[in-house]
């Protein structure tokens, strides 16, 4: 569905807009047969078949999103999320980091991003599934989101889309878990996935790798906690407006495509 990509100061706009491309899901994934480690794909499809026909979960996830300044320095930053969503129209998404205290909200017909910190916030008409409120974010805001990648019902149409060649690694271990560790390489990046071994294959950590900018960012997603069988409270993916809470026309993403709502917005 789209390319993976972490960003850059000078590179986001450039990427935002030629490396968002949307390809129509019936038409399948572009993987080239040849260079394709077969227990790769398989686990690939295994973990996508399991993970998008989970109905309902909650996940905490740890995020790093590597930066390159105009200087030629790598910068490292660093936030935490909080993800409860239920198939197929509805996420709450809590992140917060260095810019801001977010949260993302869809119920079934619209997209809501709210600044707790600043008491603002924005919404986006956007009815319809998961994979049309992700569809919708990016081209609304231009927003970088890699790791949406795995939250769509199909993941495997979308993350296999354009890769040339894949290995099988072996098993590893992520924060204590056993994984299949996964590798796979694109035009323009490379990337890896861990993968949880057994009857539960859920994705652990996905890392992507820019590999022609300078310096190779990276933006690596841990995800830890999982509960595929959440207790999900009333009013859960229900935005109402705070008292004094202000409106913003338009969703703000930073020079880094970081959702951020900051002082005068």
């Amino acid at each position: 569905m789209k390319e993976k990509r972490s960003c850059t100061f000078t590179g986001r706009l450039a990427l935002v807009l030629g490396v968002v491309l949307y390809i129509s899901l019936a038409s399948g994934p572009v993987m080239s047969a040849e260079g394709i480690d077969p227990e790769a794909d398989k686990i690939l499809r295994s973990m996508s078949s399991y993970f998008g026909g989970v109905a309902a979960f909650s996940v905490d996830a740890d995020i790093d999103n590597e930066i390159v300044t105009q200087e030629g320095q790598k910068l490292q930053l660093s936030s935490s999320a909080t993800i409860t969503l239920e198939r197929p129209d509805k996420f709450h998404f809590q992140r917060k980091g260095m810019f801001a205290d977010v949260a993302l909200i869809f119920d079934g017909k619209t997209l809501t991003i709210y600044g707790k910190t600043l008491n603002v916030y924005a919404q986006v008409e956007a009815p319809g599934t998961i994979d049309d409120a992700i569809r919708t974010l990016e081209m609304e805001t231009g927003l970088d989101a890699p790791g949406a990648d795995l939250l769509f019902s199909d993941p495997y149409a979308i993350l296999s889309s354009g890769v040339e060649s894949s290995a099988y690694i072996g098993m590893a271990y992520v924060d204590g878990v056993e994984c299949h560790h996964l590798a796979f390489r694109e035009a323009k990046v490379d990337w890896q996935l861990w993968v949880k071994a057994g009857d539960a294959p859920l994705p652990m950590k996905y890392v992507i790798t820019t590999k022609w900018q300078t310096a190779a960012p990276q933006y690596e997603i841990r995800l830890r906690n999982w509960n595929t069988n959440p207790q999900i409270k009333a009013g859960q993916f229900a935005f109402s407006v705070p008292k004094d809470a202000t409106r913003l026309e338009t969703i703000p993403v930073n020079e880094m495509g970081e959702i951020t709502i900051e002082e005068g917005e």
